[in-house]
């Protein structure tokens, strides 16, 4: 390997546009080689004259002139990705961890993967959020995870500049949340069957997560102070730690939730984890498949009833 000097770089003028070209040392697979690395520097109207130009690509290839230089690995956003997932997502719990690997292997890969890490830049960034093809919300969280594995390559040596640098993403537009109203939400618990009543009474009573309803226990309710311990929540018919250290709370409840709770009790069947509300198999409830398999079917049948009385309302009035 042939000792490595300071680097002026090589500066030329193309089409009114400056380019310079320069030498980096870098890992691959662990063994160190020395690419030759090319990039447009600026436009002949950021610097009008070669001197300017030089001091651009020297500030560019400054790094490389560094006492502490040292070579830097090198991978494909592909296999990079693979080795993020491997050893900084398997951190993450559950429920963000597959809405990443989604962002991951659905988005990000497609579009970036056989290019080398440090060949990716702003232009590329804007390019994919220019072109993508999924709403705004899902386009800027998709960055999120991908400004995740940026900070993480950048403390691995694989590269040093911002990606995000500049690139502008798309403005979310704000929905309308939805609310049942209070004649809906007596409909709900009077056509629900146990143990789903308590659960949807909860739900409105005290405002909780679905998880952490999912995730509660005999222990976590006190009726005689009338509280409800909030301690951990259930993903996917897992338990785990509450969304954020916050969620980790008291919340009181009224004498009407405490006595229903109480009945409740008395037919509970006892489980290894005391969930209050569990599977035949002693496992928490997956709130996925609660919503999707018993409340939605529920709600729509509440709101085609209402559609017909409304109707018949509607052609008494006529009558009248």
């Amino acid at each position: 390997m042939a000792r490595r000097r300071y680097q002026k770089g090589q500066l030329w003028l193309d089409e009114r546009t400056w380019y310079g070209r320069w030498r980096e040392d870098v890992l691959v697979g662990g063994v160190r080689k020395r690419i030759r690395r090319q990039e447009a520097i600026g436009s002949f109207k950021d610097y009008p004259t070669k001197r300017l130009a030089q001091r651009a690509l020297d500030d560019r290839i400054a790094h490389v002139n560094k006492v502490s230089y040292r070579p830097m690995p090198t991978a494909k956003f592909a296999d990079f990705a693979l080795n993020w997932e491997q050893k900084v997502l398997s951190q993450y719990g559950d429920s963000t961890a597959i809405n990443y690997r989604t962002h991951i292997w659905k988005h990000l890969v497609p579009f970036f993967g056989e290019y080398p890490m440090k060949d990716l830049n702003p232009e590329m960034v804007q390019q994919f959020v220019s072109g993508s093809a999924v709403g705004a919300k899902t386009t800027r969280n998709i960055c999120i995870t991908l400004q995740s594995m940026w900070t993480t390559a950048k403390a691995w040596g694989y590269v040093a500049h911002n990606l995000m640098e500049g690139v502008v993403l798309p403005d979310v537009k704000r929905v309308q949340r939805f609310f049942l109203s209070q004649r809906e939400i007596q409909l709900i618990l009077a056509k629900a069957q146990e143990p789903y009543r308590t659960w949807y009474g909860l739900a409105a009573e005290t405002g909780l997560r679905a998880g952490e309803l999912c995730g509660l226990t005999v222990d976590d309710i006190d009726l005689e102070r009338g509280m409800l311990q909030v301690r951990q929540s259930a993903w996917r018919g897992k338990l785990g730690d509450p969304k954020t250290d916050e969620s980790i709370r008291v919340v009181e409840l009224s004498r009407q939730a405490c006595g229903h709770l109480s009945k409740f009790l008395e037919s509970w069947h006892p489980n290894q984890c005391r969930l209050l509300f569990a599977t035949r198999s002693g496992t928490p409830w997956d709130q996925n498949l609660l919503l999707k398999r018993k409340y939605r079917p529920l709600h729509r049948a509440i709101a085609r009833c209402h559609a017909v009385m409304a109707s018949i309302l509607s052609g008494m009035r006529t009558q009248l």
